[in-house]
C-alpha cells in the first residue's frame, strides 16, 4: 500500500492539479461565450468524479506501479525464483499476487478521490485567476449537481482499475521468458494491456450506470 499509494502521490498531485486546470480553462473559455462561466465548477466536479479522477489515477498507476510489478515478477520468473518458491511448496499466486491485488484494490479508490479533490482545486484556481469566478460561487456550483452516485461510480471504477492493473501486470510477468529481453517485453505489454482494459471497462461501467 505504501509503494503503490504513498509513493505515487507526487505524480498524481501534479497530473490531477493540471488536469483540473486544463479542464476548467478549456470549458470556461467556451462557457464565457454564453456568459455561463459561473457553472464551470459543476463541469469540473462531475467530470472528475465520474470519469477523469479514476481514469487518470488508473493510467498513472498502470504506468508506474503496474510496470514495476510486471518487471519484478518477470525477473523472478527468468531467474527461476518462482520455481524455487514452488519447490518450497509456496504458492506464487498467493505469495506474490494477492498482497499486491489487495493493496491496489484499497489504494486506487483512495487515490482516485484524492485526484478528484486536487483536480477541483486546480479548476478553482483557474476559475478565480483567469475566468473571474469567485471562490464561493465556484465551489457552490461544483456541489450543486454532483450526486453521491457520481462519487460511488467513480470509486467503483477505480476499484476495478486497481484489480485490472495487478492482474494484467502479474499475468504478463509470469509469462516472461528469454531473459532480460522477455522482461522488457512483458513490462511493455502490461502497460499497453492495462491502458486498453481501463478504457474499455470505464466505458461499459459508465454505460451500465447511467444509461
Amino acid at each position: 500500500m505504501f509503494t503503490c499509494g504513498i509513493k505515487s502521490l507526487g505524480v498524481i498531485t501534479v497530473v490531477a492539479l493540471f488536469s483540473g486546470m486544463i479542464m476548467a480553462l478549456q470549458t470556461g473559455i467556451e462557457m464565457m461565450r454564453f456568459h455561463l462561466e459561473e457553472n464551470i465548477g459543476t463541469a469540473v466536479m462531475v467530470s472528475m468524479l465520474r470519469e477523469m479522477g479514476p481514469f487518470m489515477t488508473g493510467l498513472i498507476l498502470a504506468a508506474s506501479v503496474g510496470s514495476a510489478i510486471a518487471a519484478q515478477v518477470g525477473t523472478m520468473v527468468v531467474s527461476e525464483e518462482i520455481s524455487a518458491l514452488e519447490t518450497m511448496s509456496i504458492d506464487p499466486v498467493r505469495f506474490l499476487v494477492m498482497p499486491r491485488l489487495i493493496a491496489m484494490a484499497i489504494m486506487t479508490p483512495i487515490l482516485s478521490f484524492y485526484t478528484c479533490v486536487t483536480g477541483v482545486i486546480g479548476g478553482g484556481i483557474v476559475g478565480v485567476t483567469q475566468l473571474g469566478v469567485p471562490w464561493w460561487t465556484y465551489f457552490d456550483n461544483s456541489t450543486l449537481f454532483a450526486t453521491t452516485k457520481d462519487l460511488y461510480v467513480g470509486l467503483f471504477k477505480a476499484f476495478l482499475f486497481g484489480i485490472i492493473i495487478v492482474i494484467v501486470a502479474c499475468h504478463e510477468g509470469f509469462s516472461a521468458s528469454q531473459g532480460a529481453v522477455g522482461v522488457g517485453i512483458a513490462t511493455r505489454r502490461s502497460v499497453i494491456a492495462s491502458f486498453l482494459a481501463i478504457l474499455i471497462v470505464g466505458y461499459f461501467v459508465t454505460k451500465i450506470c447511467y444509461i
